[in-house]
């Protein structure tokens, strides 16, 4: 069977962005390309932190989920067109001193053979904010 960038749809990207609220390292990597990159919103460079093939992008997942082990992406929705796609969401997670991020954001897909070759993401600059006291 003949894979082409057409065939990624809204819910590959909605399955994309399961595997990335369980905080599932394999499945992410299983919707992307061998020489996948990842930006990340945040880093020294202009681009953020690039990470560049599979296991230098698990290990951006990892620094994620180590900054903020309750990361979760809701209010997501999604669009795929050709070999582009853009997903928009709202990130929340705590980081280990208490403090909470909680900021609207996209991702920018650029895709090849059936799978993301490029996740560069962003999100807003908000401040961090105290915890809540239950």
């Amino acid at each position: 069977m003949h894979e082409n960038s057409a065939q990624v749809s809204n819910e590959f990207l909605e399955a994309f962005a399961d595997a990335w609220n369980r905080h599932d390292a394999e499945a992410i990597l299983s919707f992307m390309t061998a020489d996948c990159i990842f930006e990340s919103s945040a880093g020294p460079e202009v681009c953020g932190t690039r990470y560049v093939g599979r296991e230098a992008v698990r290990r951006g997942c990892e620094d994620v989920w180590a900054t903020f082990p309750d990361a979760q992406w809701s209010n997501a929705t999604h669009f795929a067109f050709g070999d582009r796609g853009v997903s928009e969401w709202t990130f929340s997670g705590t980081r280990s001193d208490g403090m909470r991020v909680e900021v609207h954001g996209c991702d920018l897909f650029t895709f090849r053979g059936g799978k993301i070759a490029l996740k560069n993401s962003y999100r807003k600059n908000r401040p961090p904010i105290a915890r809540r006291s239950s």
